[in-house]
């Protein structure tokens, strides 16, 4: 059984990993806590790349990194890589982007996830891009979820993400479309 470093200290990112990941049979490991990844990408397949390069590196191992976020068109694809740090919590997150919308007419956006998967040489295997249009809501709906999902509505499900089950989410998501999209090269990538 191949060994891929998770390029997070996130034990939750490590999980809903391992959601996508489980069928290759890989073991997931979360990078060692004393390797710090500075995010200096401008988009958020810079990031991810940087992210499994310098963990493979680090650990001279496969390393598979992501990066996303939430790109509100009316706000210049704001909060876009600053998604996470866009205020203390996620009810702050959520507050401050519908106070910065307040009542513009173009609500919409989309939530981007970047994955890139490294050679313990640091050289990118494999990356993608998966994306999700939506809208912003004027108000919160559902209790699923974190971050943004009260107040990102996915049309084509008729719901937000925190509406959504597991199932569906994983399935609808920026991060299951990508997923999706690189699962059958890595099925096929022999992990030596």
């Amino acid at each position: 059984m191949p060994t891929v470093i998770v390029a997070t200290g996130n034990p939750g990112k490590l999980k809903e990993m391992q959601v996508y990941l489980t069928p290759l049979g890989w073991d997931l490991q979360l990078k060692p806590e004393e390797i710090d990844v500075d995010e200096t990408g401008t988009t958020f397949i810079e990031n991810a790349r940087l992210k499994a390069r310098e963990v493979a590196i680090a650990t001279n191992q496969w390393a598979i990194a992501d990066d996303s976020g939430l790109q509100i068109d009316a706000l210049d694809g704001a909060p876009g890589l600053y998604s996470a740090r866009y205020g203390t919590d996620d009810q702050d997150r959520i507050n401050r982007v519908l106070r910065e919308l307040k009542d513009t007419q173009d609500r919409s956006a989309q939530f981007v996830c970047a994955l890139a998967l490294a050679r313990p040489d640091g050289t990118i295997a494999l990356e993608t891009e998966g994306i999700c249009p939506g809208k912003i809501l004027i108000a919160p709906q559902g209790h699923n979820g974190f971050g943004y999902d009260p107040i990102f509505y996915v049309p084509s499900q008729g719901k937000t993400f925190a509406e959504m089950s597991d199932t569906q989410k994983e399935t609808h998501s920026h991060r299951g479309i990508a997923f999706a999209q690189i699962m059958k090269e890595l099925n096929h990538l022999e992990l030596a």
